[in-house]
């Protein structure tokens, strides 16, 4: 894989990775920049959502599970001294349909977590994460909270 950052002005550059779409980012103000990009820490973490989210939504699809509506929150502090690197990571799935299977949404972070996303397997190791799920049954105009739980707490070694 490859990647370039190009500087812009200030402390905006575009970044264009292999698959060739761009993404501005930037520094916070008090770092020089003027708030007309995605920060770099913002990436990894939406880097991390992203890739165990893509995996859990498949794994659920070809499990049949009849999801309408998926989100996956990132909670992730960072140290208050440099380089302020993230401490923890909360992640929550939020799943919601039709009869979907508590069994199925576990297995399926699981083998996001084990097997399938690289973003998750590279960080496990350098600060601790709490997998958290919601599922929601669709309801006309509305959805209700069926089950939640933790899939496992994974703690740096």
């Amino acid at each position: 894989m490859k990647a370039t950052v190009q500087w812009k002005e200030n402390m905006t550059f575009i970044g264009t990775p292999d698959s060739g779409f761009p993404v501005q980012m930037d520094a916070d103000a008090s770092f020089g920049g003027t708030h007309q990009g995605v920060r770099p820490m913002e990436m990894v973490a939406l880097g991390l959502a992203a890739c165990t989210g893509m995996d859990v939504l498949s794994i659920l699809r070809k499990k049949r599970q009849q999801v309408t509506q998926f989100e996956v929150r990132v909670n992730a502090p960072r140290s208050p001294e440099p380089p302020k690197v993230f401490t923890s990571a909360l992640i929550t799935y939020m799943v919601t349909g039709t009869n979907i299977e508590e069994a199925a949404v576990l297995r399926s972070i699981e083998l996001s977590m084990t097997k399938y996303c690289p973003v998750q397997v590279m960080l496990a190791p350098a600060f601790p994460m709490k997998l958290h799920y919601e599922i929601y049954e669709e309801q006309p105009g509305t959805r209700q909270l069926v089950s939640q739980g933790i899939w496992q707490e994974l703690s740096t070694q």
